[in-house]
Formats: structure tokens, sequence, C-alpha cells
């Protein structure tokens, strides 16, 4: 391995490998999109002009690695179980039958100040860890990596129609995982 990639796993390694473990829930899939991310960003040094720090420019490539991953994966896969999509939280659990919610959701305060809170980070990551993996996959990449809609039905071979119901029950469940501090023991 040449010098800058070694400088680059020692110093960047372990968050890029927490980064993807993540994303991909499964340390081999991690290693392997931190490893494809650092070949990636060897292979392009020379256009690294600098105008990011070099974590930035790293995990940047890592992102298009893990969906990388997720293609190949989706092409493997066959669909969800029926078990796993009932697994969500239904609408009747959240509302009351004025069309209120049946309990007040947490009030948050300023979400990009709260996000920065390492107490709240983990407790994302515990509740979508929680959800059924194709779900938490296509969440993280519809809501958290901004991806387009067609894109993530491209990537995992799904209808646009059938991303929508599943980011609604993912948005649900995640609710009530938060809103109870990630002990609801239905999402187990």
């Amino acid at each position: 391995m040449s010098k800058p990639a070694l400088q680059w796993l020692d110093e960047h390694g372990d968050m890029l490998y927490a980064f993807a473990l993540r994303r991909l829930r499964d340390p081999h899939l991690a290693e392997e999109a931190v490893q494809n991310t650092l070949l990636a960003a060897l292979e392009g040094a020379e256009r690294f002009a600098g105008q990011s720090s070099v974590r930035t420019w790293l995990t940047g490539i890592l992102k298009f690695k893990i969906i990388d991953v997720l293609r190949e994966q989706q092409r493997w896969q066959q669909a969800p179980d029926e078990a796993e999509l009932t697994n969500s939280v239904g609408e009747d659990d959240l509302f009351a039958e004025n069309g209120h919610w049946a309990h007040a959701p947490v009030d948050w305060r300023d979400p990009s100040r709260e996000l920065d809170n390492k107490q709240l980070r983990a407790l994302i990551d515990a509740c979508l860890a929680r959800l059924p993996r194709r779900m938490a996959q296509l969440f993280w990449l519809r809501e958290l990596n901004d991806e387009p809609a067609e894109s993530v039905c491209r990537s995992l071979g799904i209808s646009c129609a059938n991303l929508y119901q599943l980011l609604f029950r993912a948005r649900q469940t995640l609710r009530v995982c938060l809103s109870e501090g990630g002990r609801d023991g239905r999402l187990s």
C-alpha cells in the first residue's frame, strides 16, 4: 500500500469504517467499502484539488461506494418477507380517533443543533438498526443521503409506490422508537 493510503487509513480509517458499518450493518461489507474507497482515492489523488478536507473527500467517495454495495446486494437479494414489512408501526398506534397524535411528538427544539449531540446520533443509529435491513437502507439513501427517489428505486429495484410506502412505514417506526428513547419492545 502506498504512503498516502497508509496515512489516510491511519488518520481516517476508523471514522470511515464506522460510517460504512452504520449504513451497511455488516462488518465485512463495511471493510470492503472502505478498501474500495481508499483504492478509488489513490486512483484519483491527482484530481483532488484540496477544496475540502481529505476526510470530507474520502467520505464523499465512501458514500458512492456504499451505494455500489447496496446495488450489488440488490442484484442477489429476493423480495422482503411479508413478516419483515409488517414489523413496522401501524397508523392506529400513532393517531387518536379525532385525528390528532395519540401521544404528542417529542419537542426536538433546533434539529440541526440537536443532531450534533452524540447521544441523539447514537439513538438514531440504534433506531435505524431496528428497522428491517432493506427498509433501513432505503431510508438512509433517500432521507439521510438525499438521493433522488428515482435513483433509490433503480438502485434497489423497487417501484416509486413501494419506496414511498416503505419510507412511510420507516418514518412511523422511527418516530415511535425515537419518542421512547429506543426502548420500544415491538421493534426488536
